[in-house]
């Protein structure tokens, strides 16, 4: 790490990294300095169309809307992702936002990815505004063209307040005569010119993001604080986490899988991606299990096949529903408690936890088989994905899994369309430090470089083999030590290590210790802590920066002065008494 290589590498990535900082801070400007439209405050509709909702809401839920109704009742545009696993209630909160901008007389607009869900959300917004004269309608391939025309006609005029529909909204003949609002559910599920329209759309509206995992580079938008974000982790009341299998390909598990869930009345989704051969796997599934019934539904149908299809095994006229990706979003059948992908290897992980989060949407058990080929060798990133969705089965777990997928696959430049960025040449950690250092530098802002400092005394201070085995856990635990900045911080890690492991040994008492050390060291610029004699402890300091009362406080929690010494760069040796770790 202090070779010439690393260091190479890292100015390198400053100097490209500078441009991204300059559109940073302009950005940054131009979100303080653009007004947006005040919506008004909650009236009496407002209290009774939330007061209609059919569920107890989550705490977090709660939260999310006071922050949402926050943001549009300010001068500035909201630009807000929120991210919650599916059936969480992100759709509520979408709802409650957009009758809200209705009450102030502006218009919505809903953009969903696929037909599918903009028909789900279609009944959705006109079930819980029937009570309510708001104007909804829909603009999908599966309107006929004269509809679609009609509806475009009527935004002009103000006839229609809330419009829900796919990549079309986005297109220059769509003009509104007074947009509020934008809803984008799943972003991660458009395209990178899709992307660029929706950007340039917002630039004076309020936006509304939704997502169970957002995609790296957004989710890196939302850490920089290019965009607002809340989470909803949440689970609402009696949600079971779905048992997940990720496993080599076997006929016998497949086999019990569908009979199991079948035989306690439920249905099943087998996910297969290829539309070619989908009608051979279910030949194939047909022959192994003959009494189940299989039926097939994939996007290159006409829509009145779809339609019939999804109707029917809605209404339970169909056990197995072999089908493509098109159930990724907005499927929601609460009887579906069993989700089998073939060829899970292939899938992006955002991709693979957002089809696990079709399943379990009920009070009962659900279960996710995650096939990959026996005797293919899968990729790193391939393993990568596996493995993390094997760890994070936990209810709310999408926002673990986005920040995994972060690091798997690179945060990509934020303002152009590339997807790996910096990341692979220096870690998205470091990215993100020399990015806030960069725009700190731009905006003539002073920051202190923050240094490790060096532990060299003779204290056991480690995670012993008997208190934790496995080897990633161990790497994760000592990260999370390490990354703590505040007390805080630290208390409320000793209590998740308490909590998880019962009493903490010695040695992992000393790692606490130390790092509680360096805490209160970085406050006045300490460098190194060294065993200086039987008796005594040298501690040095970068510079003679710190205050006399600020030294004072952090040497009075240890030990007495004995001895210091400054040298020519203003740098300054302090030798105490031991140490008491």
């Amino acid at each position: 790490m202090d070779g010439k290589r690393w260091k190479n590498t890292k100015g390198r990535v400053r100097k490209k990294v500078k441009s991204i900082a300059k559109d940073l801070i302009k950005l940054y400007s131009e979100r303080m300095n653009t007004k947006g439209f005040v919506f008004g405050s909650d009236n009496d509709w407002q209290h009774e169309l939330e007061a209609s909702f059919s569920y107890e809401e989550t705490q977090d839920q709660v939260r999310v809307m006071e922050e949402i109704k926050e943001y549009m009742q300010s001068t500035h545009p909201m630009d807000r992702l929120v991210c919650g696993d599916v059936g969480f209630g992100k759709t509520e909160l979408a709802v409650r936002a957009a009758f809200k901008a209705v009450m102030s007389s502006k218009q919505v607009a809903v953009l969903a990815p696929t037909t599918i869900l903009v028909e789900q959300h279609f009944r959705t917004f006109t079930e819980r505004f029937k009570m309510f004269p708001v104007k909804i309608a829909q603009v999908s391939r599966m309107q006929t063209p004269a509809q679609n025309r009609d509806i475009l006609e009527k935004l002009k005029t103000q006839e229609i307040d809330l419009v829900i529909g796919t990549h079309k909204l986005i297109s220059d003949k769509v003009k509104f005569k007074d947009l509020g609002l934008l809803v984008v559910d799943e972003e991660q599920r458009f395209g990178v010119s899709h992307k660029e329209k929706i950007k340039r759309m917002k630039k004076n509206i309020d936006v509304l993001t939704m997502t169970a995992t957002p995609i790296p580079r957004t989710l890196n938008m939302a850490l920089n604080g290019i965009r607002d974000v809340s989470v909803i982790e949440t689970a609402p009341d009696n949600r079971l986490p779905i048992k997940t299998f990720v496993i080599p390909f076997s006929e016998l598990v497949l086999r019990e899988s569908i009979e199991r869930e079948v035989d306690r009345g439920g249905q099943v989704y087998y996910l297969y991606n290829n539309v070619r051969n989908i009608h051979m796997v279910k030949a194939r599934l047909e022959k192994m299990l003959p009494d189940v019934n299989f039926v097939v539904a994939h996007g290159q149908m006409n829509r009145k096949d779809l339609n019939h299809i999804m109707d029917d095994f809605l209404n339970k006229r169909g056990d197995v529903l072999i089908t493509t990706t098109i159930i990724e979003s907005g499927i929601d059948i609460p009887n579906v408690n069993t989700i089998i992908v073939e060829n899970a290897h292939r899938f992006g992980l955002s991709q693979l936890y957002q089809l696990k989060g079709r399943v379990g949407r009920s009070e009962r058990q659900a279960y996710a088989y995650l096939f990959y080929k026996k005797d293919q060798k899968l990729t790193e990133a391939a393993v990568k994905r596996l493995q993390t969705l094997r760890e994070n089965t936990d209810l709310g777990s999408g926002f673990k899994v986005a920040m995994k997928d972060l690091e798997i696959r690179g945060a990509g430049n934020v303002f152009g369309g590339e997807q790996h960025g910096f990341v692979d040449d220096i870690g998205f950690e470091m990215y993100c430090k020399i990015l806030k250092e960069v725009v700190a530098e731009e905006k003539g802002e002073m920051q202190n470089e923050y240094k490790e400092i060096k532990f060299s005394l003779p204290v056991a201070a480690y995670i012993p083999e008997h208190f934790e085995e496995n080897r990633k856990k161990k790497i994760e635990l000592y990260r999370k030590i390490a990354g703590v900045m505040n007390e805080k911080e630290l208390k409320m890690v000793q209590d998740e290590i308490r909590d998880n492991y019962g009493k903490i040994p010695k040695e992992v008492s000393n790692l606490l210790k130390i790092q509680n050390i360096k805490i209160h060291g970085r406050k006045v610029l300490l460098s190194e802590i060294i065993q200086y004699s039987s008796k005594t402890t040298l501690l040095k300091f970068y510079k003679l920066e710190f205050t006399e009362k600020g030294l004072g406080d952090f040497l009075g929690r240890y030990s007495p002065i004995i001895d210091f010494s400054v040298n020519q760069e203003n740098a300054v040796a302090i030798r105490v008494e031991n140490l008491d770790v």
